[in-house]
């Protein structure tokens, strides 16, 4: 198949590129830049200009190809609002393109806002309508399976942890430096999935190749890390004290990411290794984690 992939050039995207094309798919690509053209050009994809927020190229490319897999995200956490907007409009876009053919379209989500008893998060979970969402690709994703479209959604760790990361983990690190102390929230117990990016590019390739439209297939390795831990961890590389933060003093300590600090996200991917066949082989988030590079930037 054919298969148009934004966020191409990303930390996921391109390592989804690089499955898809090791699989025997071809793959036309997002790119903003000239620099994004070359890149894929050089992985052996196609590239097509654009912007998530140029509606009518992304309906152009999604005429050229034979599904979508979605992984741009507009990673401006200070104009959240904003970007999940952008993101919502170009689902909804891009959607309206495949109405009716059945192809398929795969949108990329996460764990935060999921209604949860302390127990690990399933498939089977949905979104708390009570609570306000933080991101709209899950609901705008669905949505569009009674217009006739296959479309799913991979629910991403928290944590998505390899060579290049610049997400969640990473952030810690460095507020650790700056601040001089590894911090959790509260008694740390909270937790955090992860999952390599070969792995979660691997998950990809297969719902669309196995997935069924309506679903939601979490791409989770490590089921729970405590928040803790990993501060602990990042506390002994960077020889800094590991400390708690109340609630009302994470604000000053994490900014922008003191909302997710505070989070307990812990979920299962069973449902989706029985049904896709996914398996996760590549190493843990703590392991990535001890063996050092993290910690090099």
């Amino acid at each position: 198949m054919r298969i148009f992939v934004t966020g191409a050039t990303g930390f996921v995207g391109s390592a989804v590129v690089q499955e898809l094309l090791g699989a025997g798919h071809q793959v036309l690509g997002l790119a903003r830049s000239e620099e994004a053209v070359q890149a894929l050009t050089a992985a052996g994809a196609q590239a097509h200009r654009g912007s998530l927020n140029d509606l009518d190229s992304l309906q152009r490319a999604v005429a050229e190809t034979d599904g979508v897999i979605h992984c741009a995200f507009i990673h401006d956490f200070t104009q959240y609002a904003a970007a999940a907007e952008a993101d919502r409009r170009a689902i909804e876009a891009m959607g309206a393109a495949l109405a009716g053919s059945n192809r398929p379209f795969i949108a990329t989500s996460g764990f935060a806002g999921l209604t949860q008893n302390g127990e690990l998060l399933t498939e089977e979970d949905a979104r708390d309508a009570k609570v306000p969402a933080m991101r709209h690709s899950e609901d705008a994703a669905l949505a569009l399976v009674p217009q006739g479209v296959r479309a799913m959604v991979v629910r991403l760790a928290a944590s998505v942890h390899d060579a290049g990361d610049h997400g969640f983990v990473p952030t810690l690190i460095n507020i650790a430096r700056e601040k001089g102390e590894a911090a959790y929230v509260g008694d740390g117990h909270n937790r955090w999935p992860a999952v390599h990016r070969l792995d979660a590019a691997r998950l990809y390739r297969l719902a669309l190749e196995k997935g069924v439209a309506g679903a939601r297939y979490h791409g989770v390795a490590d089921e729970g890390i405590p928040i803790r831990t990993i501060a602990e961890v990042i506390g002994r590389h960077l020889s800094v004290p590991v400390v708690s933060k109340s609630s009302e003093e994470a604000g000053a300590h994490f900014g922008w990411m003191a909302g997710f600090a505070g989070l307990d996200l812990a979920a299962s991917s069973a449902l989706t290794q029985q049904r896709l066949g996914w398996q996760p082989t590549h190493k843990s988030l703590l392991a990535d984690l001890e063996q050092g590079d993290y910690f090099r930037h």
